[in-house]
């Protein structure tokens, strides 16, 4: 989720999280009566977005996301497509949402334009695993369909259900 909102934020409002990632906190809570995770980013890391927007959306992929995923795999035998698909799903749903809004709607294209970017991805992936997950096809045909490829586990968490874009039989 808080790879997702980086890019959310930076769509939104022209402002990402830049800090060490050693300084994000992880905490339980209960949101919707389940317990979870949640993330409190300090508030002095926040900045505008680089002009060159390209830049940001790198930094976050590369510096943010990569590590992230690569620390939790470190900790637990977890497919790193796996883990990448749970940033997806978010992202989907909020560009989605973006682009049914004419005020966001142009920055928006540029912007998911820019996260889809083999360019971009080639730096520090050799896979271009957001461009596996949209399979070439429009975010309106992707919602509400099993566009997952691997199961993201919200299914084996007590009190949630298997998520809307599941790949195990229904």
């Amino acid at each position: 989720m808080f790879i997702s909102m980086q890019f959310y934020m930076m769509t939104m409002y022209d402002e990402i999280w830049d800090g060490p990632l050693e300084t994000l906190q992880f905490f339980g809570t209960t949101e919707y009566g389940n317990k979870t995770i949640s993330t409190f980013a300090p508030q002095e890391f926040f900045r505008d977005v680089n002009e060159k927007r390209d830049v940001d959306v790198q930094l976050i992929w590369e510096q943010q996301c990569s590590p992230i995923i690569d620390q939790l795999r470190s900790q637990c035998s977890i497919s790193p497509l796996t883990l990448w698909e749970n940033v997806f799903g978010y992202l989907l749903w909020h560009y989605y949402m973006f682009f049914e809004n004419p005020a966001l709607e142009d920055k928006a294209k540029n912007d998911w334009k820019l996260l889809k970017d083999p360019v971009i991805w080639k730096v520090f992936s050799a896979k271009e695993y957001l461009h596996f997950y949209l399979k070439d096809r429009d975010l309106a045909d992707l919602l509400n369909t099993t566009v997952r490829t691997t199961c993201c586990f919200s299914k084996d968490v007590p009190g949630l259900q298997k998520c809307g874009f599941c790949p195990q039989v229904k």
